[in-house]
């Protein structure tokens, strides 16, 4: 029988993520993307295993033959879909208006059901491949649903200027979470419509004295009113690891799984401090290589006498300096990759991971495992889509 209470360990390490993340990425890259959905359930099963709830590590127990096949039949049903579509509203549009703005503009409407549709299927199937204790986790049908009621709250917080994302945020929560299982034991996310407002205290704040300031700067023409930004701007981006930090512990710690509950804890300095941390080291390589290849161009043209005045010369210089190009380019794309795998997303998940616990788990033995769910497609939609199918 498991304790009252699990603490949760990460036991991931930056090295061998980097390392991972590197050689992922040169294959992907090697076999012209086909090994893309190799690659992110290798990633994923190294991401999942590092969370270990009373010490025993989640499973991801995905298909990479699975994710390709569904991508190749959600490509073939995208690429019908939006030629169609597009091509009647281009029709119209023409006709119409004498333009094909408007036709953008609706092809993009006529899309969003499917990008919402996409991010929660993704969603499902993330969950039906993943385990603990043995037990598999599980998300209900109901990708339709999510995606109007994601349309009308979208609406919404674009009609308010955002000021009703916290609410969005809220209601889109219950409905994945009210569908989510656990075994045979469904999860249940509380909580009262005015949840999240608090957590965008830090965001609210400093966006409205940015707007007085901007405001009253134009109005006087004393540009002393725009220093007031050297404070919102910081202030801003605090109030975005605050918003991160607070609204995960508000709506963590009012999630409920039978009689067992969730306490959490993050801080949101921790996470500026991962971000700060991370971005300078991905800087700092970044230049050392902007600087290396500078170098390299300098004795290539440098070696060969080039006079760079001479439009030949400075196309053979070109000509000879581009594999140093590509090879740089791949460098830059493998190698942001994995720092940000390295030195953002695994901090970031074991900070979340530590700081949370789970109360009142006596009961955890009784729950009974539940069937598997089969996906003719997979995450296909959101791979082809390119949303909602991240690590």
């Amino acid at each position: 029988m498991p304790p009252a209470r699990l603490n949760i360990t990460y036991s991931g390490r930056k090295g061998p993520m980097l390392g991972l993340a590197l050689k992922t990425g040169i294959l992907t890259i090697l076999t012209l993307g086909f090994y893309r959905f190799w690659a992110k359930t290798r990633l994923r099963r190294y991401y999942w295993s590092a969370i270990r709830p009373g010490g025993i590590p989640l499973e991801y127990v995905g298909d990479p033959l699975e994710k390709l096949l569904g991508f190749l039949v959600a490509v073939v049903f995208m690429a019908f879909y939006i030629g169609v579509v597009n091509l009647i509203l281009m029709y119209f549009s023409f006709t119409l208006f004498k333009g094909n703005v408007a036709a953008y503009l609706l092809s993009f409407v006529g899309l969003a059901p499917i990008i919402f549709f996409a991010q929660y299927r993704a969603r499902r199937y993330i969950l039906a491949r993943t385990r603990w204790r043995g037990i598999r986790f599980g998300l209900e049908p109901g990708a339709w649903g999510y995606a109007w009621r994601a349309i009308v709250h979208w609406v919404l917080a674009a009609l308010t200027v955002g000021l009703s994302w916290p609410l969005t945020t809220l209601w889109l929560e219950k409905y994945k979470v009210g569908h989510t299982y656990y075994g045979d034991q469904v999860f249940i996310q509380g909580g009262r419509r005015g949840l999240l407002f608090g957590s965008m205290k830090h965001i609210y704040y400093p966006l409205g004295l940015s707007a007085v300031a901007g405001v009253m700067g134009a109005l006087s023409e004393n540009p002393a009113w725009f220093a007031m930004f050297l404070l919102t701007g910081p202030w801003l981006v605090y109030g975005l690891a605050y918003w991160r930090a607070d609204s995960f512990k508000r709506m963590t710690e009012a999630k409920e799984l039978g009689p067992m509950r969730f306490r959490t804890a993050p801080r949101p300095w921790a996470i500026v401090g991962i971000y700060a941390l991370g971005w300078l080291l991905i800087y700092l390589v970044f230049t050392g290589l902007v600087l290396i290849l500078m170098g390299v161009a300098v004795m290539i043209v440098g070696g060969r006498g080039f006079d760079v005045e001479n439009i030949e010369q400075f196309e053979t210089a070109l000509a000879a300096g581009a594999p140093v190009l590509i090879l740089a380019y791949f460098t830059i794309f493998l190698g942001y990759r994995a720092m940000t795998h390295a030195w953002i997303t695994l901090p970031i998940a074991a900070h979340f991971a530590e700081v949370t616990q789970l109360v009142s788990a006596d009961d955890l033995h009784l729950i009974a495992q539940r069937d598997r769910d089969e996906f003719a497609e997979a995450e296909g939609f959101a791979e082809a889509l390119d949303v909602g199918a991240a690590i």
